[in-house]
């Protein structure tokens, strides 16, 4: 028997800004991507699709990306991949922290866009970033 997982990227709302259509979307999804405060969401989103997301019983997971509201996430940073763990454990502790305060916990880290595209392209960023690339 196969089990699929539907799985989407949530909480990219910011301040006065709102993307998309969350809480609609909850009830089809099995695993949620909550954004992390610097490609997109911020605390009180954060909080807001954690507790959405528990109440539906949908898995949680971070979805940390490269501090760049601007271009949304997806433009390349000349980082070191020191800078980009620091960059990665700074935003999974922050979904953390929310995701505890609810009685939660994470089940995964999907990295957003261009940080996601660095860290497959560059052996340096895996070596730095095992947790995202386990088999």
């Amino acid at each position: 028997m196969y089990k699929v997982d539907l799985n989407c990227d949530m909480g990219e709302s910011f301040g006065a800004y709102r993307i998309g259509t969350d809480e609609s979307i909850l009830p089809y999804i099995t695993s949620a991507n909550i954004a992390c405060g610097f490609h997109a969401g911020d605390p009180a989103v954060m909080r807001q699709t954690v507790r959405m997301a528990m109440e539906k019983g949908v898995g949680i997971g971070a979805h940390p990306g490269l501090p760049d509201l601007q271009g949304f996430g997806r433009r390349n940073m000349d980082i070191s991949p020191q800078e980009a763990y620091d960059l990665v454990v700074y935003q999974i502790g922050a979904l953390c922290g929310f995701v505890q305060a609810e009685g939660g916990t994470i089940q995964h880290v999907k990295p957003h866009g261009a940080l996601y595209n660095m860290a497959a392209q560059s052996v340096n960023y895996r070596k730095r970033l095992p947790v995202l690339f386990t088999t």
